[in-house]
């Protein structure tokens, strides 16, 4: 639902802004003050197309701003048409495409207008609402084909897996099955190269070592007796001058560490001990990881990941393999289901669209189009997501001429009432909100009437908004905007009820917003709506 719209420098609306009721709203003013400038604004929120030429005179770019209610919450858009440069677009403060714009807000504002590609002549949206007319029965049948056809398109999914045949699947088997054996052989694990680098290391050099460790213990027993005597003397000195305590802490340590050295070059030096079989094992196995390496990945891990996914890929094709035999007989069963089911949906749509079509030869009688013929007809088609049927609205304005596709033969006015005659018929909540420009074309008086009730009727279950000439339509909104324009000035837009609402009745009724017989009848027409309400 539209709960806020602001058109700032549009055509000839400097800044104008309407906050529609969630039922009816109407907007009126004479012609050419700029009231369907206001739809075209909400069109751009949508995602339409931007005319940098509809930007207006009062500043260097057109902007418009939208709140919608969406249920669980509120979507702020906008949209900036600059004279000069390509269109903006946000949604939710973040800068999308217009083509996000439509995506996101489209389906739930639909606009009905001469030149606009309304939903009816939309296949796709016109089995949409029939099908929110079905009764449990047909709901019951919606459901069972859905699920059949899930059923064709995962069989089918599976069958696409299954790729070639079996023995290219068999070979592609083979072939993944040696990699990750061939992998999972090595014993890998992340660090094992550099490890097996650093032992290969110390075996093959393990005289010289050794040597080097001896040397090192020499070198440092030597400078055990040389450490004794220096704690010796910074012990004397230090009972001479306490001051020096630290100093002689610090020759206890140096002393400590260098035995501890001591130790542990020895120990290390006794551990050592050539192991050529060892050895040869090691270089054996750092020779199969250079070799896995330049057949699977540069480094360990990446060896390891490969034979993970050469291991998952066996698994697969072990499990295509096992379908393959019994895969066509699957699909020839899922299609079998699909087919009947498509029968029972077919007709429980059928008969849910011939209700349609008798209810909107009803409401196009009232809206003066009492000779209309309009026929909602299913023909059976190829299965798809939604169904097996191809459905067309036939029209003809008077029964004496012949049908045709409603998107081919009914003009701009019958488009329109046909829109309002088959919402009223399905009573559809699929979109918030109905936005009628000029819906009035053509009609007047006992029609006029009529339409005003049927869009008040209808705005009880979606928000409706009404560009309109006529005061019978104006007379049933709940909230009623006036466009003014003065001479010469920005066309201004504000809200008007009470005396004021009478006056913009009374001026669409006589042109004389301040003639007391004109204010008699519009006070008249308004009360006789409010009746009917």
């Amino acid at each position: 639902m539209l709960e806020h719209l602001r058109v700032a420098n549009l055509g000839v609306l400097e800044d104008a802004s309407i906050d529609p009721s969630p039922g009816f709203t109407v907007i009126t003013g004479e012609t050419g003050a700029g009231k369907t400038l206001l739809f075209g604004g909400l069109r751009l929120i949508l995602g339409g197309k931007a005319d940098s030429g509809s930007v207006g005179p009062f500043g260097e770019q057109t902007q418009i701003d939208g709140l919608f209610d969406v249920g669980d919450g509120e979507i702020g858009a906008s949209r900036v048409v600059p004279r000069n440069g390509r269109s903006r677009a946000h949604l939710e403060g973040t800068i999308v495409s217009a083509g996000a714009l439509q995506d996101r807000l489209g389906a739930l504002v639909d606009i009905v207008g001469q030149h606009d590609q309304l939903s009816i002549t939309k296949p796709a949206h016109l089995l949409e609402l029939i099908d929110g007319t079905l009764d449990d029965k047909g709901r019951a049948a919606r459901d069972a084909y859905r699920s059949a056809w899930t059923g064709l398109q995962d069989a089918l999914t599976r069958q696409q897996q299954l790729g070639g045949d079996q023995i290219t699947l068999a070979r592609e088997l083979d072939l993944t099955r040696y990699q990750a054996g061939e992998i999972a052989s090595a014993g890998l694990e992340p660090g094992l190269d550099e490890q097996l680098e650093v032992d290969v290391s110390r075996l093959r050099n393990v005289e010289e070592i050794r040597e080097h460790l001896s040397e090192t213990v020499r070198l440092t027993e030597s400078m055990v007796d040389m450490a004794g005597e220096l704690v010796s003397r910074l012990r004397k000195a230090t009972g001479l001058d306490p001051a020096l305590g630290e100093l002689a802490s610090e020759a206890d340590g140096l002393a400590a560490a260098i035995s501890e050295l001591t130790r542990e070059s020895r120990s290390s030096a006794g551990l050592l001990e050539a192991d050529p079989a060892r050895l040869e094992e090691l270089e054996g196995r750092l020779t199969a990881i250079g070799d896995l390496k330049r057949k699977y990945g540069r480094t360990l891990d990446d060896v390891i990941a490969f034979g993970a996914e050469a291991a998952r890929r066996a698994s697969e094709l072990q499990g295509l393999i096992d379908d393959s035999d019994e895969i066509d007989a699957r699909i020839g069963r899922a299609r079998a289901e699909v087919r009947k089911t498509s029968e029972s949906f077919h007709q429980r749509r059928s008969d849910a669209a011939a209700e349609v079509s008798n209810q909107m030869r009803s409401h196009l009688s009232d809206l003066g189009l009492a000779t209309a013929q309009v026929t909602i007809q299913l023909h059976e088609t190829e299965p798809g997501p939604s169904g097996a049927d191809r459905i067309v609205m036939e029209f003809a304005s008077d029964s004496r001429l012949e049908s045709g596709d409603v998107a081919s033969v009914a003009s701009g006015g019958e488009l329109s009432r046909l829109v309002l005659a088959l919402r009223l018929a399905t009573r559809s909540k699929g979109t918030a909100t109905l936005a009628f420009d000029e819906v009035d074309t053509g009609i007047g008086g006992k029609t006029a009437l009529a339409m005003g009730a049927k869009l008040a009727e209808l705005a009880k279950s979606s928000q409706v908004l009404c560009v309109t000439h006529l005061p019978q339509v104006a007379a049933y909104a709940d909230t009623h905007y006036v466009v003014e324009r003065p001479a010469d000035g920005a066309a201004q837009v504000r809200p008007i009820s009470g005396e004021d609402r009478v006056r913009e009745i009374t001026r669409m009724l006589a042109g004389l917003p301040e003639s007391q017989a004109g204010m008699t009848a519009a006070a008249e027409l308004l009360e006789g709506a409010k009746t009917v309400l």
